[in-house]
């Protein structure tokens, strides 16, 4: 598509989903940080962040030793500790198998896997398309994939939506979440546009997600915002009640009881549920894990006691 043909593209989308006042955004979620949780409702807060966790591990080194710890880990956080299970595990395709081992299958603990040639997505579409079908057929109880940003950007929002929808089919019974890669589409208003493309073609509760967690800028409130009231949005013109993810750079229980605070006042309580809500981490539960002792005990934890603890790699 030619430049002109490019801007056109965009300019028909924005017109139809509307555009972002960024300077509201960020006025909307500098305030979330102000927010003040304590004692009950705080423990409330940190074992719901708990529940919401999809624990990652997507490093060349994953090994099934590996992730066989991470799943224990996802079942049982921390002995003392009345904390719930987590989500998911997030895993690669080649070690769902191994998660699906370690996890059987009676036990609520989700198996997620990154598909679609995670993090690019620069693989020809009949081969994202394999992946998906190997990973589901492993025991994949939902995949994330990333979308055709090259595309998007081009203003191919047709090839963009084709593209997810052939995913949609692929997953069959599994959950599917849309990765949007944020950073790479440069403004709010490109990543509301996206969220509505993507929303437009998946499922209720699928979900749309933030990021790979593999690029220099990744979950912030402010694209979490955006993309919360495009659910919003949705949802209000549609009755269609779509699922999100912010991942990547979310490590820390203060961070992870303010983005709960974001969608209880723009979504609702009926967003306060791991079916609807999830946190894309490697390190959030150790945080929660180590605040939820303080509330406990009175004291903290040096971090490397849940590590030890909870986990053998």
């Amino acid at each position: 598509m030619s430049g002109k043909s490019s801007q056109a593209a965009f300019a028909r989308l924005f017109d139809e989903v509307g555009t972002v006042d960024s300077v509201g955004v960020e006025e909307r979620v500098a305030k979330y940080t102000t927010r003040s949780i304590k004692k009950a409702a705080k423990v409330q807060g940190l074992k719901l962040a708990a529940s919401m966790i999809d624990l990652t591990t997507l490093e060349g080194k994953d090994t099934p030793g590996k992730v066989a710890s991470l799943c224990q880990k996802a079942l049982h956080p921390h002995d003392g500790l009345d904390v719930p299970q987590v989500a998911a595990v997030c895993v690669y395709p080649s070690m769902v198998r191994h998660a699906r081992k370690a996890l059987g299958h009676d036990t609520g603990v989700r198996i997620a896997s990154v598909a679609t040639a995670f993090p690019s997505g620069q693989a020809p579409l009949k081969t994202r398309l394999a992946e998906v079908k190997a990973a589901v057929a492993d025991g994949a109880d939902e995949i994330d994939m990333v979308i055709n940003r090259g595309a998007f950007l081009a203003g191919e929002f047709a090839e963009v939506q084709d593209e997810i929808a052939a995913v949609v089919t692929a997953c069959g019974d599994a959950t599917l979440k849309v990765i949007l890669e944020v950073s790479e589409l440069e403004t709010y208003d490109n990543i509301r546009a996206a969220s509505f493309l993507a929303m437009r073609v998946i499922r209720e509760n699928d979900f749309i997600k933030t990021s790979t967690g593999k690029t220099s800028l990744n979950a912030t409130l402010g694209n979490n915002q955006v993309m919360i009231e495009a659910i919003r949005d949705y949802y209000l013109d549609t009755g269609i009640a779509i699922a999100m993810k912010p991942a990547g750079g979310i490590r820390t229980a203060k961070q992870a009881l303010q983005f709960l605070i974001a969608v209880k006042e723009t979504l609702g309580d009926a967003w306060l549920t791991n079916a609807r809500y999830r946190f894309g981490a490697s390190s959030l539960l150790n945080d929660v894990l180590r605040q939820l002792e303080k509330e406990k005990t009175g004291a903290y934890q040096a971090p490397y006691y849940f590590t030890e603890a909870t986990e053998s790699y």
